[in-house]
């Protein structure tokens, strides 16, 4: 793909165009869009409400149900655009479709920017129905903050970038779909989202910093459940910290995205 030219409003129009064009796709994909929603879904009901926490201070969830909020709205911040994106640059790949656009004025950034806008809308669809699932099913006691809506946008942006790049580098779609499971499985259970540090070997707590999810995770945790005492970082508020941080690792992450996308296969 060519890179930008225009007037900003000309690259808003071709961002809104691939955008809808994107959500269209989606939308006629009835399995896609079915189990997009139902993973999430099922999750809160095996461990919300059939597995249920244990506040004892012993086992997986010792914790109270408020506590593992941040963990269910991961599960599609993480998945959904790490699958979606890796899978769609593969097969855009397979299609020889980036040879297409390479002809149009569109850039590889615009691509990647309106794909993450029609993630970020069915996210957070997804995530609104977690929250309903979760404070139903569970009783969870969520305070539920404006500083919701940022994390999911910019977490969206974060994995779509990794996502993008998983599907410029793997030779399939079936290779992007396992790597984006290889990679989002362990950095979903070791980024402070169901197993917490104390249950985690010492010598592994310095690599869960490394996790952008952890970050999610801690933030949050911090927006939605008080009872969690997370502590300031440098004098910040840790919602907003954590916040701060992930914004940066997400423009990094898209960055890396944009520039993996081939202009030619």
């Amino acid at each position: 793909m060519s890179d930008p030219v225009g007037s900003a409003s000309q690259r808003l129009a071709r961002v809104r165009a691939e955008t809808s064009a994107g959500w269209r796709s989606f939308v006629r994909r009835r399995t896609a869009v079915f189990f997009t929603f139902f993973f999430p879904a099922i999750l809160v009901i095996i461990f919300g409400a059939l597995v249920r926490t244990d506040p004892t201070g012993e086992g997986l969830f010792a914790e109270p149900a408020g506590y593992y909020v941040p963990g269910y709205l991961a599960v599609v911040v993480l998945f959904t655009p790490l699958s979606r994106m890796g899978s769609e640059v593969a097969r855009h790949r397979e299609g020889n479709r980036f040879e297409k656009l390479a002809t149009t004025p569109l850039s590889r950034a615009e691509w990647l920017l309106a794909q993450t806008i029609v993630n970020a809308v069915i996210i957070a669809i997804a995530c609104a129905l977690i929250l309903v699932l979760v404070i139903a099913l569970t009783g969870a006691e969520v305070t539920l903050s404006a500083l919701l809506v940022p994390y999911v946008l910019v977490g969206v942006v974060c994995f779509c970038g990794v996502g993008a790049a998983i599907g410029s580098y793997t030779d399939s779609r079936d290779g992007a779909i396992a790597a984006s499971n290889a990679i989002g499985l362990p950095l979903l259970f070791l980024s402070e989202t169901f197993v917490t540090l104390d249950q985690l070997p010492g010598w592994f707590g310095p690599l869960v910093d490394l996790s952008p999810l952890t970050y999610f995770a801690r933030g949050v945790r911090a927006a939605t459940y008080p009872a969690a005492e997370a502590t300031t970082v440098a004098g910040v508020d840790p919602a907003l910290a954590n916040l701060a941080v992930l914004a940066g690792i997400a423009a990094f992450a898209f960055w890396i995205g944009a520039r993996s996308i081939p202009r030619t296969d």
